[in-house]
C-alpha cells in the first residue's frame, strides 16, 4: 500500500470511528422500536420493570459515564450528559484507549473527541491534525436522515440506534428476554439496588443486565455481546437524573458533512 492509499484509508476509518462512537457511547443494541415477531416463550414483564421503564423515561436526562470494548477494534470511555425527552441531546466526552481503530486514530491526531447529540444529526470533534486534511474543519457532522439513505444499510442501522441509546430503552429491551430473572439486592457505587438480568436477541443474543434504585431509576447498566470483530461489553452508569443538558450547533464554517468528505475521498482515489 503506498502511502498515499494508506493515509487515504486512515482518513476514511477516522470518519468511520467517529460514527462508531454515535452507539457505541450508551449501548449496543437497546434501540430496537420493532414488534418481535415469535413472543410465545416471553410472559409478560414484571409490573416492578415497567415502573422502572416509565420513571426512568419521565426523568428526561441524566449525567452518564460509560466504557465499551469492541473486540480487537476499539475501546472507548465516555462522560458527559443526554437528554431524551424531545430527540436526543447531550454533549460527551469521549477518549480512545485501545484497539486497532483507536491507534489509527492517534496517527491522526486524535485521542479523543466532543460528540454532541442533536434531534436530527450527531457531531464529532476531530483533532487538529485531521482538520488540516479537510480545510481545517474539526467537526464531522451526520445527519440521521442521510445515513438512513446510505445503500448498503449500515447507515439506517445507525440512525435507528441513535434514536434509542437512552436508559429507558435499555429497560424496554430487557422486558423482551424470555429468561428474564431478578438476580437480587446489590449496592452500586455505595446505593442500594435491585439487578435483574436476561438473554435477548435470539440467534445473535447478547445479554443485558440493570441495576435499579429505590425511585426506580436505572444506575447501572451492562450489555454483553458479539460483533464481528469480537467480544462487546458495555457498561454505563447513570446519575443526577432531570439534569440541565444543553449541545449547541457547531459552527457551519468549521464544520464537514461526513457524506462530503466519504465522496471526496472516493473522488481522489
Amino acid at each position: 500500500m503506498t502511502s498515499t492509499t494508506a493515509r487515504r484509508t486512515a482518513f476514511g476509518i477516522a470518519v468511520t470511528a467517529a460514527l462508531m462512537c454515535l452507539t457505541a457511547c450508551t449501548g449496543a443494541d437497546a434501540t430496537d422500536d420493532r414488534p418481535r415477531e415469535d413472543h410465545s416463550t416471553t410472559s409478560a414483564p414484571p409490573r416492578a420493570l415497567r415502573e422502572v421503564e416509565r420513571a426512568t423515561a419521565r426523568a428526561g436526562s441524566a449525567r452518564v459515564e460509560s466504557t465499551t470494548v469492541m473486540g480487537r477494534e476499539l475501546s472507548i470511555e465516555a462522560v458527559g450528559a443526554l437528554g431524551w425527552s424531545d430527540g436526543l441531546t447531550g454533549t460527551l466526552t469521549i477518549t480512545y484507549t485501545g484497539g486497532t481503530t483507536a491507534e489509527t486514530m492517534r496517527r491522526l491526531g486524535t485521542t479523543a473527541m466532543e460528540a454532541r447529540y442533536l434531534p436530527d444529526a450527531y457531531y464529532a470533534r476531530m483533532g487538529d491534525e485531521f482538520a488540516d486534511r479537510v480545510g481545517g474543519r474539526h467537526w464531522i457532522k451526520y445527519v440521521y436522515a442521510d445515513l438512513e439513505g446510505l445503500g448498503d444499510g449500515a447507515g439506517a442501522g445507525f440512525a435507528d440506534q441513535m434514536r434509542g441509546t437512552t436508559p429507558d430503552r435499555s429497560v424496554k429491551l430487557l422486558m423482551t428476554s424470555g429468561d428474564l430473572r431478578e438476580v437480587g439486592e446489590e449496592t452500586t457505587r455505595g446505593q442500594r439496588t435491585t439487578h435483574w438480568s436476561g438473554t435477548v436477541g435470539g440467534a445473535g443474543a447478547q445479554t443485558v443486565d440493570i441495576w435499579v434504585d429505590d425511585r426506580n431509576l436505572l444506575v447501572k447498566k451492562v450489555e454483553r455481546g458479539r460483533t464481528a470483530t469480537g467480544e462487546l461489553t458495555q457498561t454505563a452508569y447513570y446519575s443526577d437524573y432531570g439534569v440541565h443538558v444543553s449541545a449547541e450547533r457547531p459552527p457551519a464554517g468549521d464544520t464537514a458533512d461526513f457524506k462530503e468528505l466519504l465522496k471526496a475521498r472516493g473522488d481522489d482515489s
